[in-house]
């Protein structure tokens, strides 16, 4: 063999590694993740329905025609293709919402069971002391705005921000919009009294109602503007079969 032929060790290609696959969703945390995709779409869209029949906001016990609007939306109501019917029945839009306002609250009572009793919420949702450090949480935040994500093993779980925003979500945000939505119903509020002066009446509710679906909108926009920056094929086969897959050199396909 000619010496000259022989390669360094330092110039011989490094083998190709392999991405591992790990198990990051569990089979109720998938299914109950679609139910609530379906629900929040369906809930959205009659809840416009019902909107458009009185486009108006108040704050306070009443809410009528001749009161003044805390919001008023009146001279611009939802477009008919984004409502469910899309032609004006009030009618058949509250028969839609409240069917899958009582399916997204006994899906939300059974995430919630499993999570508690398998420990998912402690172990997956809840932030820990490091990533509660203010330096951590800015660099999170610079890093976010920068759109540079997690890779490698710090792809195993779900960064600071994340788990915030998920608790919020899983724990304010959607108790919040059944708890307003409840409070709206005159039957509710002969069993439930209390729940009116929680909430400061009947039409400050509806007004919390219309807010809170607003915010979470703004949450379904961000979440899938960052599954599509971050991956979207990884993320959306971990919430199909429940596998991500981590590039051990650092990155995530």
């Amino acid at each position: 063999m000619n010496p000259s032929s022989v390669k360094p060790l330092s110039t011989l290609p490094s083998p190709i590694r392999q991405p591992q696959f790990i198990r990051r969703h569990s089979l109720v945390v998938r299914v109950t993740h679609w139910i609530n995709v379906m629900c929040l779409s369906l809930l959205l869209m009659s809840g416009l329905q019902i909107f458009n029949a009185h486009p108006r906001l108040y704050w306070g016990q009443y809410g009528a025609d001749a009161d003044h609007a805390f919001i008023d939306l009146s001279a611009h109501p939802f477009p008919s293709w984004i409502t469910i019917p899309s032609y004006h029945d009030l009618g058949a839009g509250r028969n839609w919402h409240f069917f899958f306002a009582w399916l997204l609250v006994v899906n939300g009572l059974l995430y919630l069971i499993h999570g508690l009793w398998r420990g998912h919420i402690r172990k997956d949702l809840l932030p820990d002391r490091d990533q509660l450090r203010p330096r951590h949480l800015w660099q999170e935040i610079i890093d976010h705005v920068r759109l540079r994500f997690a890779k490698g093993d710090d792809a195993r779980r779900y960064n600071a921000l994340q788990k915030i925003t998920y608790l919020l979500v899983a724990l304010g945000l959607l108790p919040m919009m059944v708890l307003t939505g409840l409070t709206m119903s005159p039957g509710l509020n002969a069993a439930f009294p209390f729940l009116l002066d929680l909430f400061g009446g009947r039409a400050s509710a509806r007004t919390l109602h219309f807010i809170t679906a607003s915010s979470l909108v703004l949450f379904v926009v961000v979440h899938l503007l960052m599954v599509v920056l971050s991956g979207f094929r990884n993320n959306m086969r971990s919430m199909l079969n429940g596998r991500y897959a981590i590039d051990p050199s650092g990155d995530t396909p």
